[in-house]
């Protein structure tokens, strides 16, 4: 199967190597060519648009910054669904609206050719060891077809339901983990006062139920960076996470279903977003809350 790989952000880059690592050499093309540099040194072939990745390749996955950019690529001059596609899958992996997904693979489908979606859960480094979570939405011959290439970037990936069920699932576990951030920074700032070590008291939220598996991830990080001050590595940003958050409240509000702590949540990103954090790791929103509780113990 020749494999077709558009968008080589964090992630996309990450899992370009992954399908490297175990053999693969995929067509890749990045609106920016540059980012495909050391990918090609390694094996990789440049497509000149997304119309060429469609036509030398069977499968084609994509992972990009947001919906105008998936739309670009699908749906613009030289795009993914411009020219002959038919018998062609493409799989969609970015994290967007429900109703995207449906939407392209109406267009898929109208030109005799099938669109999976797959956004994944986890960050750069288990998108290059191939251990993200994969949340497919689909027709179910559709995802069969696709899973021995999924099967290379996750460590496990669920069919959950038609098209906008994978959208909808990726955008349920990540409301939590966005707020998860945030009320971390909130208790952490409750022991501002009393010295106690940065490694203890992540140990102690990791045995407790105020501990995530999110934790287990970047916690090692985390406890670094507090005991440093140097700001953690960049999984994804919180500009990225106020993306997401606002795809998740339009989502709710076409539902008619209200969200008033992720609500309140957006707005304390956007603050640490203003206060210079905006391209820093989306964790970073709770050492921007532990700052804001250090500078108000000095006033």
């Amino acid at each position: 199967m020749n494999i077709g790989f558009c968008g080589l952000g964090r992630m996309g880059a990450a899992m370009v190597s992954r399908l490297l690592d175990q053999g693969e050499k995929p067509a890749i093309w990045n609106r920016t060519p540059e980012r495909a540099k050391p990918l090609l040194e390694r094996g990789a072939v440049w497509a000149r648009n997304p119309a060429e990745i469609a036509r030398h390749s069977d499968l084609m996955l994509s992972i990009l910054l947001d919906e105008g950019a998936v739309r670009a690529v699908y749906q613009g001059a030289g795009g993914l669904l411009s020219g002959d596609i038919k018998g062609k899958l493409f799989v969609e992996m970015s994290t967007v609206s429900p109703a995207l997904p449906q939407e392209l693979a109406a267009a898929a489908k109208a030109k005799g050719a099938a669109l999976l979606e797959c956004p994944v859960g986890g960050t750069v480094g288990p998108a290059r060891e191939g251990k993200l979570l994969g949340m497919a939405g689909g027709n179910a011959s559709d995802f069969t077809r696709a899973k021995p290439v999924l099967d290379l970037l996750c460590r496990k990936v669920e069919h959950v339901g038609a098209n906008g069920a994978g959208a909808a699932m990726k955008l349920a576990i990540n409301l939590p983990l966005c707020i998860y951030w945030e009320a971390l920074g909130e208790a952490i700032s409750l022991t501002r006062d009393f010295g106690i070590p940065p490694a203890k008291m992540l140990e102690i939220f990791g045995e407790s139920s105020g501990g995530i598996n999110g934790l287990k991830v970047r916690g090692p990080a985390f406890v670094k960076a507090l005991e440093t001050g140097q700001r953690p590595p960049v999984g994804f940003t919180i500009d990225g996470v106020i993306k997401d958050m606002k795809i998740m409240l339009g989502w709710a509000k076409g539902m008619g279903v209200a969200l008033p702590v992720l609500d309140r949540a957006v707005d304390c990103y956007a603050e640490a977003s203003q206060a210079g954090w905006s391209d820093q790791d989306n964790c970073t929103v709770a050492f921007h809350r532990i700052a804001e509780s250090k500078a108000a113990k000095r006033a």
